[in-house]
């Protein structure tokens, strides 16, 4: 993804639950962003469309390239939620939707391999023309439509109504909606529960001040 050295994730299930978390947040701050000013920060997103297409990879801190700092737009707003500071509220919405989201998709084997199948077709496309190619982004936002968005729980995205219907902007949000619940699923893979966003935010402090200090 970039030069910056590999960083070992540390090995606390808690740490690694906090990093997966800040990618579901990273999309949910990615979405706001676009749909608001119709653009993102390049390296929030390129780390989450680069997340969504790599189907296999090589160890955890591949997935989100190697650093924290890939994650950082996402670590913001949970270190903003566990210190109990203004947090933007529709980025805090969209998250917990995807987390939503993300069990409901849980919960349904199906679509659960369709998903499996197509990312790894669309894998192949990332593999020609490169990981955020429109193409690739169209593929991805195409995916969350015919999959996630069938559900009758949907995310309403807010912002400038004549920025959601630029070229290309739909297909964008919608595959950072899908990166959301990628990351959502490794946050329950790695041990993530909603009751602990509650009942373990003093843990997850410590987690984060562990990461940053990486």
């Amino acid at each position: 993804m970039s030069s910056t050295p590999i960083h070992s994730a540390p090995d606390s299930p808690m740490a690694r639950q906090t990093l997966a978390l800040a990618g579901v947040f990273q999309a949910a701050a990615v979405v706001d962003e676009m749909a608001r000013t119709g653009q993102a920060d390049e390296r929030a997103w390129s780390t989450l469309i680069r997340a969504t297409v790599d189907t296999d990879p090589e160890s955890f801190e591949a997935i989100y390239g190697g650093h924290p700092n890939h994650l950082r737009q996402g670590l913001e707003v949970l270190e903003a939620v566990v210190g109990r500071k203004q947090a933007n509220p529709v980025v805090l919405r969209y998250g917990f939707s995807l987390l939503m989201l993300m069990n409901k998709l849980r919960n349904n084997s199906e679509m659960m391999g369709t998903l499996g199948s197509k990312l790894t077709r669309i894998q192949g496309q990332a593999d020609h023309f490169g990981d955020t190619h429109e193409n690739v982004v169209a593929s991805l936002g195409e995916l969350y439509q015919e999959t996630l968005s069938t559900f009758k729980y949907r995310i309403v995205v807010q912002g400038e109504p004549s920025l959601l219907q630029q070229r290309m902007m739909p297909e964008r949000v919608r595959a950072a909606l899908l990166a959301g619940v990628r990351f959502g699923l490794l946050w329950h893979q790695q041990g993530g529960r909603r009751w602990k966003l509650v009942f373990q935010r003093s843990a997850m402090k410590r987690a984060l001040d562990q990461i940053n200090r990486q």
